[in-house]
């Protein structure tokens, strides 16, 4: 299991382009993914958890990867958010 603690950076944060570009890339392993904000654990395969979970610009989340895939996983995901989703 990795557990990565990152700071949503973009201006916009988890919200509608971004949210949706961060669900499809996390969808497409085979690891359980959530995210971790406060006391909110959120499914980051789910469009709906992800939008709901109130992620805005500096926000900090722990991202929690379980399975086979879990380093490729984190690499891709941590690479979207640090280059702030092509913003």
């Amino acid at each position: 299991m990795i557990k990565k603690e990152i700071t949503v950076t973009n201006e916009t944060g988890l919200h509608a382009r971004p949210a949706s570009m961060f669900v499809q890339k996390a969808s497409k392993f085979k690891s359980s993914i959530v995210i971790e904000k406060g006391d909110k654990t959120i499914n980051a395969k789910s469009i709906i958890s992800v939008l709901s979970g109130g992620i805005g610009k500096g926000t900090q989340i722990t991202l929690v990867i379980e399975g086979e895939d879990e380093q490729e996983a984190e690499k891709a995901l941590v690479a979207l958010i640090e280059g702030n989703f092509g913003e």
